[in-house]
Protein backbone atom coordinates (compact mmCIF):
# COMPACT_ATOMS: atom_id res chain seq x y z
CA UNK A 1 0.00 0.00 0.00
CA UNK A 2 3.00 2.14 1.18
CA UNK A 3 4.72 2.00 -2.48
CA UNK A 4 1.29 2.56 -4.37
CA UNK A 5 0.92 6.33 -2.49
CA UNK A 6 4.91 6.75 -2.73
CA UNK A 7 4.63 6.03 -7.09
CA UNK A 8 1.86 8.35 -7.03
CA UNK A 9 3.30 11.05 -5.12
CA UNK A 10 6.70 11.11 -7.17
CA UNK A 11 4.27 11.13 -10.50
CA UNK A 12 2.68 14.28 -9.31
CA UNK A 13 5.73 15.73 -8.09
CA UNK A 14 7.49 15.26 -11.40
CA UNK A 15 4.70 17.46 -13.20
CA UNK A 16 6.72 20.28 -11.34
CA UNK A 17 9.92 20.58 -12.93
CA UNK A 18 8.88 18.83 -16.00
CA UNK A 19 6.38 22.43 -16.19
CA UNK A 20 9.57 24.43 -15.27
CA UNK A 21 11.60 22.85 -18.10
CA UNK A 22 9.22 23.51 -20.44
CA UNK A 23 8.78 27.44 -19.41
CA UNK A 24 12.56 27.85 -19.48
CA UNK A 25 12.98 26.98 -22.71
CA UNK A 26 9.61 28.78 -23.88
CA UNK A 27 11.17 31.82 -22.63
CA UNK A 28 14.28 31.07 -23.73
CA UNK A 29 13.60 30.22 -27.30
CA UNK A 30 11.29 33.63 -27.20
CA UNK A 31 13.99 35.87 -26.22
CA UNK A 32 16.24 34.83 -28.78
CA UNK A 33 13.56 35.49 -31.25
CA UNK A 34 13.16 38.56 -30.03
CA UNK A 35 16.81 39.67 -29.95
CA UNK A 36 19.29 37.38 -31.78
CA UNK A 37 21.92 38.83 -30.64
CA UNK A 38 21.00 37.94 -26.91
CA UNK A 39 21.75 34.57 -27.69
CA UNK A 40 25.11 34.19 -25.57
CA UNK A 41 23.29 36.20 -22.78
CA UNK A 42 20.46 34.01 -22.69
CA UNK A 43 22.01 30.58 -23.19
CA UNK A 44 23.77 29.86 -20.23
CA UNK A 45 20.58 31.08 -17.81
CA UNK A 46 18.51 29.06 -19.66
CA UNK A 47 20.84 26.03 -19.26
CA UNK A 48 21.63 26.85 -15.62
CA UNK A 49 17.74 27.10 -15.14
CA UNK A 50 17.20 23.93 -16.69
CA UNK A 51 19.97 22.03 -14.56
CA UNK A 52 18.17 23.19 -11.50
CA UNK A 53 14.50 22.22 -12.19
CA UNK A 54 16.40 18.43 -13.17
CA UNK A 55 18.01 18.63 -9.87
CA UNK A 56 14.64 18.72 -8.38
CA UNK A 57 13.42 16.15 -10.13
CA UNK A 58 16.18 14.00 -9.44
CA UNK A 59 16.07 14.73 -6.10
CA UNK A 60 12.43 13.72 -5.86
CA UNK A 61 13.57 10.27 -7.47
CA UNK A 62 15.65 9.94 -4.53
CA UNK A 63 13.57 10.45 -1.96
CA UNK A 64 10.60 8.09 -3.76
CA UNK A 65 13.23 5.36 -3.57
CA UNK A 66 14.16 6.03 0.07
CA UNK A 67 10.27 5.94 0.74
CA UNK A 68 9.76 2.92 -1.29
CA UNK A 69 12.64 0.51 -0.08
CA UNK A 70 13.31 2.20 3.38
CA UNK A 71 9.80 3.18 4.98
Amino acid sequence: MTGDITLLGYGVSAIGPAIAIGLIFAAYINGVARQPEAQGKLQPIAILGFALAEALAIFGLVLFFIAFFVG
